[in-house]
């Protein structure tokens, strides 16, 4: 791996850290002694959707390993440039779904709301990689827009967080956000999707804490970690705060081929994840985004490793196999009557 910082050094603040990021792929290569990788990059890929590194994530990637977990979910490769059939701009149907700029209301009780367009990192299989944030962002005249049409709808009792990555908001404008929610009295639970605890510790900051501390409502924090090396100290401790706050810590994690197809990987991300203080809560199978047909696990190899996993962990570390669907309820749990793809 890329060495780290020394123990007893300070980490810089999240937002030096963002700047910092890389955002070149050729210099990430060059960092992990892989720059033979450079003809396989995707200029198309990469002008569509851009490169986005932490240094601190590129820290957890083993040096000159082309198959490396962490990097083959972030390097666009020209892969990506492959048009197959049945992917898709828009794959699990947020645009039908769309109840205002920024409001996405697909299930009952439960409203999401894309509150900013940004990211720390920007994965390769992302499935709003083609969203359009710029039209489409909560934080429009400031929140006025979203809370207006939340507080007009009396059966949404739940908030979700969502983006782009609500965390790369500053933790302010996160706070105004929630005020003007607090007044709404229908609303029960407050639900966070943030990949930022795992690619981006340093973001979980004493601000960040406290804002959470303040929250009236009960909180499920989501996290999104697809292997066990997306784990180290940093995200533990980050991790471990987050819990002393009170909030309910889950993980969604993504089947991907070459990162963890495998049950050895599947096994190995649960129980870490367990270790740090996060129950497994979902692993999907791959949205059918245009550009991520190269990460696609086939339904019955998905069930195969389900099972695998089934038989070898506890049932509170195997995470619900779902697929989300365009138009439906909810997530669909995967089984062999729902194979389709």
């Amino acid at each position: 791996m890329i060495p780290a910082l020394p123990r007893n050094s300070q980490p810089l603040p999240w937002q030096v850290q963002w700047r910092d990021a890389i955002r070149d792929p050729h210099i990430l290569l060059q960092a992990l002694g892989l720059e033979a990788l450079t003809a396989r990059v995707s200029p198309q890929a990469m002008q569509q959707f851009a490169l986005r590194v932490p240094q601190a994530f590129l820290a957890r990637m083993r040096y000159g390993d082309a198959a490396d977990p962490l990097l083959r979910q972030v390097l666009p490769l020209d892969a990506e440039d492959r048009i197959v059939p049945g992917f898709t701009l828009d794959a699990v149907g947020d645009g039908a779904a769309k109840a205002g700029d920024g409001l996405i209301h697909k299930y009952q009780g439960r409203a999401l709301l894309i509150a900013t367009g940004s990211c720390a990192i920007n994965c390769r299989y992302c499935f709003r990689r083609h969203f359009p944030y710029a039209q489409e962002t909560a934080a429009k005249n400031g929140w006025r827009d979203v809370i207006a049409a939340i507080a007009a709808d009396c059966s949404i009792e739940e908030v979700l967080l969502s983006g782009g990555d609500p965390l790369s908001l500053a933790t302010h404008k996160l706070a105004d956000l929630t005020a003007q929610l607090a007044d709404i009295p229908h609303i029960k639970r407050l639900r966070i999707h943030s990949r930022l605890p795992v690619v981006l510790p340093a973001r979980v900051d004493a601000e960040l804490l406290a804002w959470l501390e303040r929250l009236p409502w009960p909180v499920a924090f989501v996290i999104h970690a697809n292997h066990a090396n997306e784990f180290d100290d940093a995200v533990d401790l980050a991790l471990g705060q987050l819990r002393r706050c009170g909030v309910q810590l889950l993980n969604q994690a993504v089947l991907l081929k070459g990162v963890n197809d495998s049950v050895d990987a599947l096994a190995a991300l649960s129980e870490r994840s367990f270790a740090a203080g996060v129950l497994p809560y979902y692993l999907h199978q791959l949205d059918r985004v245009q550009g991520a047909a190269h990460f696609e696990v086939d339904d019955a190899r998905a069930l195969e490793l389900h099972a695998q996993l089934a038989a070898r962990l506890s049932g509170y570390l195997v995470p619900r196999l779902v697929r989300e669907v365009a138009g439906d309820t909810g997530k669909r749990p995967l089984s062999q009557q729902h194979c389709t793809y």
